[in-house]
């Protein structure tokens, strides 16, 4: 038998069929004809957030996790400053400096101002996407620092060895078993991510989370709006869950584990 067809399986399969058909003919929806626009808008500056935050957060955890983990001391302690400090403060704190603080003194120059990045530096998402990269490499950093020292020093001096330069053992070796042993821990963070982008509403930025935020407050409607929410949030997070569990049996087949 396969395992979905399992009794408790199909138990809350029923379940969950049965609250959806419920919700469907007791709950108001008729408000979404009116919103659906604004709400694929919405949903789809979730992910490229989501997507364009943890492509950078991730380039830059990279170097702040080897600086740790092998670098000298005068590059391991500003990394390991920085993350300290990102993992210390809470994200919304982050966003509200970096938008008011940095955001509010760019209008004071008038060279600024009048240059052809203001169009972009006016706007709130280039702040809310500095913010939430930050916040990903200040944790992901660390994370790479424990799967940096994690693989095992005799397969980097085996690869000195022979003569591999030490770019070569880097791109090769270190990082490829670093990252099979961070992929994880990365797929875990990287659902936290998804779910603290509704904190970038905070400074104007339009995501999902907003959208369902004013058609609660233009209808007057509560529950219907956040129910239809959370179901999208579950479903990127489990699209999410599903590529990182790819990701992982590709690269652990990979390196023959």
């Amino acid at each position: 038998m396969k395992s979905w067809l399992r009794p408790h399986r199909l138990v809350l399969i029923a379940l969950a069929l049965a609250l959806a058909l419920w919700a469907g003919w007791a709950l108001r929806w008729d408000w979404i004809p009116r919103y659906w626009q604004l709400g694929v808008q919405g949903l789809w500056r979730t992910l490229w957030l989501l997507v364009l935050s943890v492509v950078i957060g991730f380039a830059l955890a990279v170097p702040l996790g080897l600086a740790q983990a092998a670098g000298p001391r005068w590059l391991a302690a500003p990394a390991r400053w920085f993350c300290t400090l990102i993992r210390g403060t809470p994200l919304l704190l982050q966003i509200w400096l970096i938008y008011y603080g940095i955001g509010s003194l760019f209008p004071q120059y008038p060279w600024i101002r009048q240059s052809d990045l203001w169009p972009l530096l006016r706007q709130a998402w280039p702040y809310a996407l500095i913010a939430l990269s930050l916040s990903y490499a200040g944790y992901e950093g660390e994370v790479m620092r424990g799967a940096f020292r994690a693989v095992p020093p005799g397969q980097l001096e085996a690869a000195r060895a022979y003569g591999f330069s030490p770019f070569a053992v880097f791109r090769r070796i270190w990082l490829p078993q670093a990252l099979a042993r961070a992929l994880p821990t990365l797929g875990g963070e990287t659902v936290l991510q998804l779910k603290a982008t509704p904190l970038v509403a905070t400074i104007t930025v339009i995501e999902i989370y907003a959208v369902a935020s004013r058609v609660r407050q233009d209808t007057f409607i509560v529950y219907e709006p956040l129910i239809l929410l959370a179901l999208v949030y579950m479903a990127i997070a489990g699209l999410l869950a599903l590529g990182f569990r790819a990701l992982e049996r590709r690269y652990t087949r990979g390196l023959g584990h």
